[in-house]
């Protein structure tokens, strides 16, 4: 553990108003090994709705700590051109909120990974938001992140607010101003998802500089882990995030090996031998 994470680990007691659920205790039993998580989005029904359980399954034996399942939606407007390709596909082949809800349930069978639920509004919207909930959380989802919910609209509306069990994550962006982090920090449980960089979803090349006063801004506010995405698709990536925050997030560069591997047979295990060093990575990081 770094002296960064260190201090911010010792100064910032967690406390949960609501009952510890999976998220919490993955992050008390990472914070207890010194160590940064590591946290994989998938865009469920990519690419086909069977393949997702058994994918799910691979990357936590492969030493993801929590997954992020995206929900398909035909306007990601957030997602660079990678994960809108995964969305279509999915969408094609036939993946439905109800669909991901009984994935959910799949991967319960043998599993107790953490799960946030990765969405737009829309689609749990026209399913009925007081159903997806409820749904979602009987199933065994923890979190729910909706990319386009802002945090004041969700207070102002109360039908939009966040229950039964799951916990509302949200994302800060490095144009978030120093008083709407606060806002934002105080409204969400589980972890905050900090947004690397300017733009849509997308590997990179080179990181963000503005990393680590990025993360320390949002500790003012909150005790909740930090977990910094977008962009990050190496071990070396990984690595230094993992030194600035307490998870790292990796998307487009799963979601493009998904693509480039298809139905084969061993998609499963081709995944967790790509995900393996990254996930090595942030926990020694």
């Amino acid at each position: 553990m770094t002296t960064d994470r260190a201090l911010a680990h010792n100064a910032g007691r967690m406390y949960f108003t609501h009952m510890p659920n999976r998220i919490d205790s993955k992050f008390l039993e990472l914070r207890a090994a010194g160590s940064a998580g590591f946290v994989a989005y998938i865009t469920v029904g990519d690419p086909g709705p069977a393949a997702t359980a058994p994918l799910a399954l691979a990357l936590e034996s492969a030493g993801v700590d929590i997954i992020e399942l995206g929900i398909p939606f035909s306007d990601p407007l957030a997602d660079g051109a990678t994960i809108q390709a995964a969305a279509g596909r999915a969408i094609a082949a036939g993946t439905t909120v109800a669909g991901v809800l009984d994935i959910v349930r799949e991967i319960r069978l043998t599993s107790a990974i953490p799960i946030v639920l990765f969405t737009y509004l829309n689609p749990i919207y026209v399913y009925g938001f007081a159903a997806f909930l409820s749904e979602a959380a009987s199933a065994g989802a923890d979190g729910l992140l909706i990319l386009d919910l802002p945090p004041d609209e969700e207070a102002a509306n109360s039908e939009l607010a966040c229950g039964h069990g799951l916990l509302p994550i949200r994302l800060i962006a490095p144009t978030t101003p120093p008083e709407r982090v606060e806002l934002i920090a105080k409204s969400a449980e589980g972890f905050i998802y900090y947004v690397s960089r300017e733009g849509v979803t997308g590997e990179q090349s080179e990181l963000s500089l503005g990393i680590a006063s990025g993360v320390k801004e949002i500790r003012k506010h909150t005790a909740l882990p930090v977990a910094v995405g977008f962009g990050i698709s190496t071990p070396a990536q990984a690595s230094e995030v993992a030194r600035q925050a307490d998870a790292v997030v990796v998307g487009s560069a799963i979601v493009r090996r998904i693509a480039e591997l298809g139905n084969t047979p061993d998609l499963p295990g081709r995944i967790a031998d790509f995900v393996r060093p990254l996930a090595a990575a942030a926990h020694g990081g």
